[in-house]
């Protein structure tokens, strides 16, 4: 099972808006057969083994990360090709949280005498699904919001003011972050301040460029700032202004799409702009902003996990929130559910979940 979540691994950025899957097929312990899901080879990762396995497949045990589609949808159903196979016993991490799927795909393979086994390597699989989860229930996007701050939780020295937090060593698994996501989003205050690119720079494969989302309610967008300048239709901006201006118009030339959305409290609806995100199939967004808008997603509870870079520094008094929330607000917060502490580098990374897609709240965390 180690070695199907390595190779559901090497999916990620190439099967959106499908789910990450690995497959691997043993018999007499040796692998006979091993594959994963890429949405434009259109094989799924079972399918893939199956065909690697040939004439090794009867009789032999399938470990794979996902629960066996049992639906017809770009391919036919997978449970099928293993039954004919032969396939023993079936090993799978989690149930597809597809409704069309959810359990049918286990219950067929035991109605054909198959011995299945849930539950192995359930954690990373779902870390690896937590945004296809969300998406195929809801039709709304995963949402992470990551920023690096201090011990005494600033992510700038003063407002307006871009400050380096982050060791290299954490920026770099930033851009791995980017890479796991379809859409980054931040607002404009970020634009305005850092002139970012916020480009996916892994050097990993993706099917799908990834989306810049940009949150700016009266269209202050520069002409002239680097994410405009490098847009190529992969540059989408929320505002509250018409589409059809003449600033909105000269961005579109410019390879910008500009998105009306109505505004709530004078800003754009956060909400609304998560909805449309998922009816373009984006399942993963990472917001990577600045104190105002972290705060804005956090009250409209669009935020799903947190993913905060700790530099090991004091800045002292006169910084910036890592978000701006009304104090009140605190009797009301969700504590964080199923985080982690690692060290990364000179850092320490804490991830946890508000709201978990998988409802999985036994554990209070863990380093």
């Amino acid at each position: 099972m180690a070695r199907a979540l390595a190779l559901a691994g090497r999916g990620v950025g190439l099967t959106h808006p499908n789910p990450t899957v690995g497959a691997v097929i043993v018999k007499d312990g040796i692998v006979s057969g091993e594959g994963f899901h890429d949405y434009d080879g259109l094989l799924h990762a079972e399918i893939v083994a199956l065909k690697k396995a040939g004439p090794n497949a009867p009789g032999a045990t399938l470990y794979v990360t996902l629960e066996p589609c049992s639906h017809i949808g770009r391919t036919g159903p997978c449970t099928r090709a293993i039954i004919e196979a032969g396939i023993r016993r079936v090993v799978a991490s989690i149930a597809d949280p597809n409704p069309r799927v959810a359990g049918n795909g286990f219950a067929q393979l035991r109605r054909a005498g198959i011995e299945v086994t849930p539950g192995a390597g359930q954690a990373e699989a779902q870390r690896l699904n937590e945004g296809f989860t969300k998406w195929i229930r809801t039709r709304q996007p995963f949402v992470t919001l990551k920023t690096a701050l201090t011990l005494d939780g600033q992510i700038a020295m003063r407002p307006g003011h871009s400050t380096a937090i982050s060791s290299s060593a954490s920026r770099q698994c930033a851009q791995r972050m980017r890479h796991e996501v379809d859409a980054l989003l931040t607002g404009i205050g970020t634009i305005l301040i850092d002139d970012p690119l916020l480009t996916d720079r892994s050097g990993l494969p993706r099917r799908r460029k990834l989306l810049r989302v940009i949150l700016d309610s009266h269209l202050r967008l520069p002409l002239k700032s680097r994410i405009v300048k490098s847009a190529d239709n992969d540059v989408l901006v929320f505002t509250a202004k018409s589409s059809d201006s003449a600033k909105a118009r000269v961005l579109t030339k410019k390879g910008v799409e500009v998105f009306r959305i109505s505004a709530r409290g004078g800003r754009v609806d956060l909400r609304r702009a998560v909805r449309e995100l998922g009816r373009r199939q984006i399942l993963n967004v990472l917001l990577e902003a600045g104190a105002e808008l972290n705060g804005a997603a956090l009250e409209a509870g669009i935020v799903d996990k947190l993913l905060l870079f700790y530099s090991p520094r004091i800045m002292g008094t006169g910084g910036v929130p890592m978000a701006e929330i009304a104090s009140r607000q605190f009797p009301r917060s969700r504590p964080i559910k199923n985080y982690t502490v690692n060290r990364y580098g000179d850092d320490f990374i804490f991830e946890g979940y508000i709201h978990d897609v998988y409802g999985n709240h036994r554990s209070r965390g863990k380093n």
